[in-house]
This record gives structure tokens, sequence and C-alpha cells, in this order.
């Protein structure tokens, strides 16, 4: 989010008073943490207290650190040393007006939820009219010509300590975020983890980030799987969150193998949750369940590749005849296949047809997974931890997601990755260059609906039951938005996009019937100022942005530093 810039001539003329205001509204905002905010301790995780900062209060002081060392970079003792790399005015107009609104949220928060603004104490309003300063003084500090930060290089120590860093500020992130038991904590955290973003990316310290992140792609990926193990280890045995974090991974495996299909091969599949309930249904109809209609039992091992098996085999099936097919048409097809799924479901009950699937009651009392002697309903406690069965089930769906990732990036690097992305761009052009069109597409639908099929295996699982209603049109459709959202063709975008879908509606149960208004309203704004993702390949960013000549050239030097 960004606001006009003043005028030059206003800028100029009332420059000198931009530092002495962003300080004062820096020492502001840390004096006014460590004064009570609000009157009522039950609110907020209680910010009632002077001199013993809470959660939202230790966000300001790091806010109002930030920004101290963003004006010491734009004005003082660190201008010679990281001034000339860094663009240190912007990002300070970017980190006051979202610590502005950030103060602003704080009091609505605090007036919602005990009834009155005269619920806000002296604390809230000092640090209020330090955040007003900063903004006020983050608008007249006077911008400097600087030098381009993605050229920049570190010691190799250095990258990886920064990569260090970061990752631990998304454990930690993550685990505070989901430890927030009030929605309002939770948007807060949200709006405060937006600035400090939105502030990296002004100042062009996240650009420099993913210069490094390419030149680092083995330590990157190895430090993000490891922040992802760690995370149990941060949640104190509570199960609420850990089933949170199970659902995402199954929604972002589910989701990578969707990308496949829309991201990669550019085929509009409006049902494909069919694939995953496929999945669920082998596992749950060959589980122990007193309900489960087959009365062959395999390992596990063996059902993982059989329902994911007959998920590719569904997948062949819809696509030989609907494939030849395209645009609008095929997702009217693939919409209809997905209803038919789930029709099919709820008939084979053993009236309307043989009983599979129990009909509408599903298969309930799945029990848990026993994988050799290890229960994944039992607690097992780990450096004086308790993991609970959430736990154990996040960690065998890691295995999966970092199984699906390998799948899908090697896929993407391939002869038939690029052959999908040919498709995708132009298909008579694809075809008349000797690119098996029918066959990739065919091949795309099968893979994608496998691993799809692999996580429904695991999920019938998790979940301990099974049914129809599970598998509607409107969970396809939330698989279709994370991959838009985060950045269609890529992982760290599917997987951010899904993190979000999943995580969001979840946490924000306390706005009742308008968290589905204000979570649509969210990805209108995303799809107006950012549709090629949150994180986006070069190549759709460009799409969308062809007049940008800036961009055009980060690209060009990104391709040649690859090069070399």
């Amino acid at each position: 989010m960004r606001i006009p810039n003043l005028p030059e001539s206003f800028t100029s003329k009332h420059a000198a008073k931009g530092w002495p205001l962003g300080l004062a509204g820096v020492a502001l905002i840390i004096i006014g943490s460590f004064l009570s905010w609000s009157y009522d301790d039950q609110i907020l995780g209680d910010l009632s207290l002077n001199f013993y900062p809470g959660g939202l209060q230790i966000l300001a002081i790091i806010g109002a650190v930030i920004g101290l060392l963003l004006l010491l970079t734009a004005k003082g003792p660190l201008e010679s040393r990281i001034g000339p790399w860094l663009d240190a005015a912007l990002g300070l107009r970017a980190l006051g007006l979202w610590m502005l609104i950030y103060m602003v949220l704080v009091l609505v928060a605090i007036t919602t939820d005990s009834d009155g603004l005269i619920n806000v104490n002296p604390g809230g309003w000092v640090s209020f009219v330090g955040a007003l300063l900063l903004f006020l003084g983050a608008r007249v500090v006077p911008l400097r010509e600087h030098r381009d930060l993605a050229a920049a290089r570190a010691p190799g120590w250095a990258e990886v300590l920064a990569i260090a860093v970061v990752m631990a500020g998304v454990l930690f992130g993550a685990a505070y975020a989901l430890g927030r038991d009030d929605a309002w904590s939770f948007v807060l955290f949200l709006v405060f983890a937006a600035g400090v973003i939105a502030m990296m990316v002004r100042t062009g310290i996240l650009t420099w980030f993913g210069h490094v992140a390419q030149r680092q792609k083995k330590i990157l990926t190895l430090s993000a799987f490891l922040v992802a193990f760690l995370f149990p280890f941060t949640q104190n045995g509570s199960d609420a969150n850990m089933s949170i974090a199970t659902q995402v991974l199954v929604f972002a495996a589910t989701a990578m193998g969707l990308n496949i299909v829309v991201g990669l091969a550019g085929l509009l599949d409006l049902g494909y949750i069919a694939f995953l309930g496929s999945g669920a249904y082998v596992a749950a109809t060959m589980s122990q369940s007193a309900f489960a209609t087959i009365g062959w039992k395999p390992p596990f091992l063996v059902v993982v590749l059989l329902g994911a098996s007959v998920a590719a085999v569904l997948g062949l099936i819809i696509g030989s005849p609907t494939l030849r097919v395209s645009g609008d048409y095929l997702a009217i097809v693939t919409l209809g296949f997905g209803e038919i799924f789930r029709f099919s479901m709820f008939n084979l009950d053993g009236n309307n047809g043989p009983n599979l699937t129990n009909g509408p009651n599903g298969v309930p009392g799945i029990p848990d997974l026993e994988i050799g002697s290890f229960n994944f309903g039992a607690t097992h406690t780990i450096a004086g931890i308790d993991l609970g069965r959430f736990s154990n089930y996040y960690f065998l769906l890691l295995i999966l997601i970092g199984g699906v990732i390998l799948v899908f990036a090697r896929l993407n690097d391939s002869r038939i990755g690029r052959g999908w992305v040919a498709i995708r761009e132009d298909e008579k052009a694809a075809e008349a260059m000797g690119v098996n069109v029918f066959g990739l597409k065919l091949l795309a639908f099968s893979v994608g609906a496998f691993l799809a099929g692999l996580a429904g295996t695991i999920k019938a699982h998790q979940d301990g039951a099974v049914s129809p209603d599970q598998y509607v049109f409107l969970e396809s459709a939330f698989l279709l938005a994370a991959i838009v959202l985060g950045g269609m063709g890529t992982i760290a975008g599917v997987l951010l996009g899904a993190t979000i879908l999943k995580l969001l509606p979840e946490k924000l149960r306390f706005f009742s019937e308008y968290r589905l208004l204000l979570f649509g309203l969210l990805l209108v704004l995303m799809m107006r100022f950012r549709p090629e993702g949150l994180v986006a390949s070069r190549r759709r960013q460009l799409e969308f942005h062809e007049e940008d000549e800036e961009l055009a050239v980060a690209i060009e030097h990104e391709l040649v530093e690859e090069a070399k």
C-alpha cells in the first residue's frame, strides 16, 4: 500500500523537519509501548500493565527500532556506509504508513473489544501520536540517489547468515501468529508483518534477498525444511494449532498437484477436489474402520500407491474425452466431473449401487495410522516437548510435500515442463512446433491427480472420517484461488497461497459471517494490485507489466547472473 508523494516543493521546504519528527515519533512509540495501552486486561493479550510490554507492544517497539535504523541510514551515522546502497527514505515512508495503520487498528480493537474508546489508556495514545509523527516525518525526508542493491555482493557467510535470520523470523512469526487466540491480535500481527515486508520491498532488501536465494538455493531449501521441521516444537503440544498446520500441508500438497494442471499446462480444472476425494475413499474403504466396505487390509504404503493410482486413472478417464476441448468448455466439463464424483459417492450405498462408500454417511471411525511400531495417534515426547497426533501427521505430510515439490521441480525443469509451458502460452504454435499437445495434457491431468490422491490417503486417517460433503465445488475453487493468489507455476507461491487461504478463515472466525466477506475483499484487492500473484514467476510478471522497462532490465540482469 502506498499513498501519493507530496509535491517536491513542499518536501524540500520542510525536509529539515523530517529527521527530528521521525526521531520524536520513534521515541514516543517506544515510551508509549512501555505504558499501559488498555484498561481491560482481558483483551489483546493483556496490554494493561506499565513497564511490562505485551506481545502487540513488543511488535510496536520492533517497528520503532527498524524506523530508527532507517532514520540513521537516511541521515546519520549509517548514511555513509549503508545509505548509498539502501533506499532508506522510501523504506521509512512505507514503514511509517503501516505503523500508523497498526496503531489505528490497535485503538479500534481496544474500542471494539472493551465497548468504548474511553478504555484506551494513555500509553496507547502516546504510541499513536508517535506513529503519526513518524508517518509525517517520513513523508518529508528527502529521497536520495542510490546504487542498485541487487548488484551488491556479500561474502558467502553473510548471505548464509541473512538466510538464517529470515528463516528464524519466519519460524517465530508463524509460531506467534498461530498462538494468537483472538482474531484482532492475529490481524494486527498480519498488519505489522505487511509493514515490515513493504519496508523491505521499498528499500530494495527483498530484491537483494531474492538474488541471494538464487545463489544459495540449496541452503535456502534446507533452511525452509528445517524451519518447517522445528515448527511443532514451538507449539507447546497445542493440538489446535497443529491441526491447522496439518490442514495447510494437505491443502498445499493438493494445490501443488493442481499447479501442474493449471500453472504449467494452463488447463482450467474446476473439479480437482475429486482426485483428493478418490484417494481418501480408497484409504477409508481399506482401513481398519468398522464401517470399511472392502475386506482387504493391505499395509499403508500399498494403500498410498493404490489411492494415488486410482486418482491417476480417474484423471486419464476424465482427460481422454474432455481434453479435446479447451478454455471455458474445459472448465465446465471438469466442474461437472467434480459433481459427478460427489454424487457417485452418495449413490454407492448399497441401494442405488454397490455398497462401497456407505452413501451420505461416509466411512467414520477411521483409526490412526500405524507404520511399524509407530502409532500416529499416540503422544510422543522429544526433548521434553509433547508431540500429539496432529504433530505426527504433520511430519508425515512434511515428507509427502517434500516429495511433491521434488516431482514438481523436476518436471518444471524438464523437457516435459517446457512442453506444458508452450501449450499454456499458445497451444496452436506448440502443436505446429511438434509438441504432442494431447499427450502432454493427459500427462498433466494424470500426474496432478496422482499427487492429489497421495495427499488424500493421509487426509482420510488424519480426519478420522470421509464423507461426500467434504469434496464440494467450493474446495476446488479455493485450490484454484491458492494458485492464482500465490503465483501460478511457482513452488513458493503456491505454498504461500495455500497457507493464506487455509490459515485466514480459521483465525478470523471471530468475525463470524463477515470473515468470508473480508477474505473475498482481500482477494479482489490482491487481483487488482498484483494480478501475477504474491510470488510470481518472472515470465508472468512481464505478461502483466509489459510496459515496465525497469522490470524487464531487472529480469535480464537476473538471467545473466543465473547464466554465470
